[in-house]
């Protein structure tokens, strides 16, 4: 089989716009001859928040603020339990606070009041977006799937400054919310590939969840919260200085077992 070595293209994904202003990460070479066959997974599954981008403090300060406005209190300690479950359990447990707003309500406001802090600036976790452009460069299909709602998700992807998702599943279009694993098998078959055959990437205890449960291989970077040693999942620190064949030789080894 011939070895090739692929750069980022230049037309965008299905779906997905190109912010003008966002600046690419340096290209990544990347030789197919690194990475063998039976390594190769047939997809990249990643989450958002907390996972590629470093999110969670904008959304602890969103709703922060939405709670107190309504007489009540929000500590860090309460946001960090909701960190990874879906926007629609979040918005509940936000109105046993007292905001007495429906649910939709709070989960559009909360999600403005996060794309207002991105405006300042998108928090990519270290080595996020290199590992994502080699991703892309290598020819494997990407998804993104998160429990934001579609406008935001979108707005991360167009900032990544290169076609970087083939397919975007978000929280607003499933009727499950992670740990449940709709968003992630919706993923897959909406690539056209085995779930069995994909990685997923993951921060949270929710989404790990929602991705083992799913089938696939699946990565968990903890950040905000810890996560425990497991055989069901692997568990690296960040991806900063991770290689695009440490990432794949994951699914290889979960297929030699």
């Amino acid at each position: 089989m011939a070895c090739s070595q692929n750069r980022t293209p230049t037309s965008a994904a299905p779906g997905v716009s190109r912010s003008p202003s966002a600046q690419a990460p340096p290209p990544v070479l990347v030789d197919s001859c690194d990475v063998t066959d039976v390594n190769r997974p047939a997809a990249v599954l990643w989450d958002m928040d907390g996972t590629l981008v470093d999110t969670e403090p904008y959304w602890l300060r969103a709703e922060t603020e939405l709670v107190h406005e309504w007489g009540g209190h929000w500590s860090m300690e309460d946001g960090l339990q909701l960190v990874g479950s879906s926007l629609t359990n979040s918005s509940r447990v936000l109105q046993s606070r007292g905001v007495q707003l429906e649910p939709d309500e709070i989960i559009q406001l909360l999600t403005s009041r996060v794309m207002e802090q991105l405006d300042d600036s998108v928090p990519w976790r270290p080595g996020s977006r290199e590992m994502l452009m080699a991703v892309h460069d290598s020819g494997v299909p990407t998804a993104l799937v998160t429990m934001s709602i579609r406008r935001m998700a979108d707005h991360i992807a167009a900032s990544a400054g290169f076609p970087a998702f083939d397919v975007v599943v978000a929280g607003d279009e499933v009727v499950n919310g992670k740990p449940d694993p709709e968003a992630y098998l919706r993923a897959a078959t909406a690539l056209g590939v085995e779930i069995t055959d994909c990685i997923a990437i993951e921060d949270s205890e929710f989404g790990v969840a929602a991705a083992v449960a799913s089938g696939a291989t699946t990565l968990a970077l903890p950040l905000h919260v810890e996560l425990p040693e497991s055989p069901s999942y692997t568990r690296w620190e960040s991806l900063d200085g991770r290689t695009l064949e440490q990432l794949f030789s994951l699914h290889g080894e979960k297929v030699a077992r």
